[in-house]
């Protein structure tokens, strides 16, 4: 049981990665961090962003909640 929660763990972040990868950039990187950039957070994400975003949000949800059931049961 630990070993098959690891081996979905490992797929999960590697998604994870891929995932947050294949967003498009919201801001100029470091240059936005002066206010210059007031698109940061109340743009609206559309279309393939909003659909990265959400699995983004589900499979960190998902790679948390492995995690704590392995450390869980790893004691």
């Amino acid at each position: 049981m630990l070993t098959v929660l690891m081996v979905l763990d490992a797929i999960i972040s590697i998604a994870l990665i891929l995932v947050v990868l294949g967003q498009e950039p919201k801001s100029g990187g470091m240059g936005g961090m002066d206010g210059g950039s007031d698109t940061t957070f109340s743009g609206k994400v559309r279309g393939m962003d909003a659909l990265l975003a959400r699995f983004t949000v589900v499979l960190g949800i998902l790679f948390a909640v492995i995690t704590l059931v392995i450390a869980k049961l790893s004691m």
